[in-house]
């Protein structure tokens, strides 16, 4: 799985060397694995459902419809993200993975308050989560509620101080505050820690306007 991670093109020839001596489902779920990180989405997707049937350990079928679940997400097949996102919870109903994801799905088909209602439930679970605090905060800032965006931004630096998404997001929050100069401080911040980050190409074109 680490190899089929991080390097997804050697992952995928050894785990169909390892399949095809027999490693079975693990094997099949690491040429999965591996077809996600080469972007064959809709693949990767389809694999995964498929093992999802054949295992009875409720653990990792939830894991599974948790992975299959983001494949769909990435290939733009939204329906099918949310219907297997949705069976996960099924099975595993308290699971904060599970959670975050089809909250993400929700955020992405532009249903908000679904979102924060799943992101709600995963921090009653845990409420410290650092994902689902972050991604309220973007949600809430969707949905103009700034000053509960700001407190979730807020709680994520509290609890990580280096957190650059949240550096960023509280930035773009305060900016629509009306706080330019806290905005700029935030954005700032961000390319200082992380220069080649996703977060300080976002950042930077945010000063830049």
């Amino acid at each position: 799985i680490e190899t089929a991670m991080r390097q997804p093109d050697v992952g995928y020839e050894r785990a169909l060397a390892w399949r095809d001596l027999g490693g079975g489902i693990a094997a099949r779920h690491c040429v999965a694995v591996a077809l996600y990180g080469l972007r064959h989405f809709s693949e990767a997707a389809q694999r995964l459902e498929l093992l999802v049937q054949e295992s009875e350990e409720a653990g990792l079928r939830a894991s599974l419809l948790s992975q299959a679940g983001n494949a769909w997400l990435m290939a733009g097949e939204l329906e099918r993200a949310s219907a297997v996102l949705s069976a996960g919870l099924v099975v595993a109903p308290k699971n904060i993975d599970l959670l975050i994801d089809r909250s993400l799905v929700f955020a992405t088909k532009k249903k908000y308050w679904e979102s924060v209602d799943d992101l709600n439930r995963a921090l009653d679970i845990d409420p410290n989560n650092i994902d689902a605090l972050i991604l309220r905060a973007s949600t809430y800032r969707y949905l103009e509620s700034l000053d509960l965006a700001a407190d979730d931004a807020n709680r994520v630096l509290e609890l990580r101080n280096d957190h650059i998404a949240a550096f960023l997001e509280r930035g773009n929050i305060r900016r629509l505050q009306g706080d330019d100069s806290g905005a700029r401080e935030d954005w700032l911040q961000v390319l200082k820690r992380e220069p080649d980050s996703f977060e300080a190409e976002a950042a930077q074109r945010n000063l830049e306007r």
